[in-house]
């Protein structure tokens, strides 16, 4: 989309096609039959972005609950953060005075900001940048706009401590995923000259980075999951930084640093009554041991981050299951036991086990009407199989050891 497109679909004109868009209720699959109607009243440049930004705002309902005002590409929808996360992340600022949300794209981030300190939206991309102004507008918020290349320079003078900073490096190349910080754009090492200027600053980046990737930089790492979705992760500078590692789950928010449990202890138990999986935010964290330590319960094998104990402990930090039992992982003998208690719809998961869940659960050729779920893992390096019943559900006896 060019800009000046993107200007004439805020004219009376466009904003007349893009209602007549959003009555349709378009999909992408639905595209061409809607631009053809659309194309006999309006120009084809006209009813073509009308349209994809019809389209986009059905499919952004599911980050922003204020996607029926807003505007986006596909690729910036595709990156934005989900707006209940931005919401949390913005709240390390308040207090501040005005916050510079670099690599602002479509805004997204900085609506969030807007709620709590004065946001200053820089990004390089004109397109973008119209958008992010004109998603301000449609929303009644206050805040500033400047298009300019991080890759210089902070392009604005930083007149006071109170200020505070975001940074959103571009972390894609086309349709390719970057995984290195050093090939983010701009790269992550920016960000050195920034914090003798503006200490207070957050970046966001991938929640696979590498920990030696960052090992040099003095922050805070959160990861962060919706969910149960692992989703993103953020360095926290300065005055941000709350500790060293941080797990957050959301909504919520239920967060915790290693500092708020027990210290980790290397505890390895067979399987006893409840089965917990730690939350993907919890592992990316490395605070399996310590979540262990909190519950008072075991893991399986030292390297797998499935959790047992005797309780029954609910937190936010797991999901729990009853065990029903567990035996070394044959298939013939998982196949019979299934068989017995008339089980026919089995959920699989796995740690550690090189099995496909959809292969197995094919190769088991179940019928009934009784459901399990099935964990393939190691047990002090051997593979086992658990049966749990389904979450939620609970049997009346304690795990049986086949």
């Amino acid at each position: 989309m060019e800009v000046s497109t993107f200007y004439e679909l805020l004219s009376d004109q466009g904003q007349e096609a893009l209602q007549e868009a959003v009555c349709c209720e378009p999909r992408e699959v639905d595209f061409l039959r809607h631009y053809q109607v659309l194309e006999r009243r309006f120009s084809r440049a006209l009813a073509r972005v009308a349209l994809e930004t019809a389209i986009l705002r059905r499919e952004a309902k599911a980050k922003f609950p204020q996607a029926d005002r807003l505007y986006f590409t596909r690729q910036s929808l595709e990156q934005a953060s989900r707006y209940g996360i931005s919401c949390y992340r913005a709240r390390r600022f308040e207090g501040l005075e005005r916050i510079l949300d670099l690599g602002c794209s479509i805004g997204g981030d900085t609506l969030a900001f807007a709620e709590v300190v004065y946001p200053f939206g820089i990004d390089r991309d004109p397109l973008r940048l119209a958008m992010a102004q004109a998603n301000f507008r449609a929303l009644g918020l206050s805040g500033s706009f400047l298009c300019a290349d991080l890759l210089a320079h902070l392009p604005v003078s930083v007149s006071s401590r109170g200020w505070g900073a975001f940074f959103d490096p571009a972390r894609r190349s086309g349709r390719r995923r970057i995984h290195s910080v050093r090939d983010y754009r701009p790269p992550l090492d920016i960000v050195r000259s920034w914090l003798a200027v503006i200490p207070s600053l957050g970046v966001k980046i991938s929640p696979g980075v590498r920990f030696d990737d960052i090992r040099t930089f003095e922050a805070e790492v959160e990861f962060i999951s919706w969910k149960g979705a692992l989703k993103e992760a953020v360095l926290w500078f300065g005055p941000l930084k709350t500790g060293r590692r941080r797990a957050t789950i959301l909504p919520g928010p239920f967060t915790v640093t290693e500092g708020d449990w027990p210290e980790a202890v290397d505890r390895v138990s067979e399987p006893r009554r409840f089965l917990y999986e730690p939350d993907p935010a919890i592992l990316r964290a490395g605070l399996v041991q310590n979540l262990a330590a909190q519950l008072d319960a075991f893991q399986l094998d030292v390297d797998i981050a499935y959790l047992t104990a005797d309780d029954h402990r609910p937190t936010p930090f797991a999901r729990i299951w009853e065990i029903e039992a567990w035996f070394p992982f044959q298939l013939k003998r998982l196949r019979a036991y299934l068989r017995e208690r008339n089980v026919g719809q089995v959920v699989v998961k796995k740690r550690g086990s090189p099995l496909q869940p959809e292969v197995l659960i094919r190769d088991l050729r179940l019928k009934g009407q009784a459901e399990r779920v099935v964990f393939l893992t190691h047990l002090r390096g051997r593979p086992v199989v658990v049966v749990a019943f389904p979450e939620g559900r609970k049997g009346k006896e304690p795990p049986i050891p086949l």
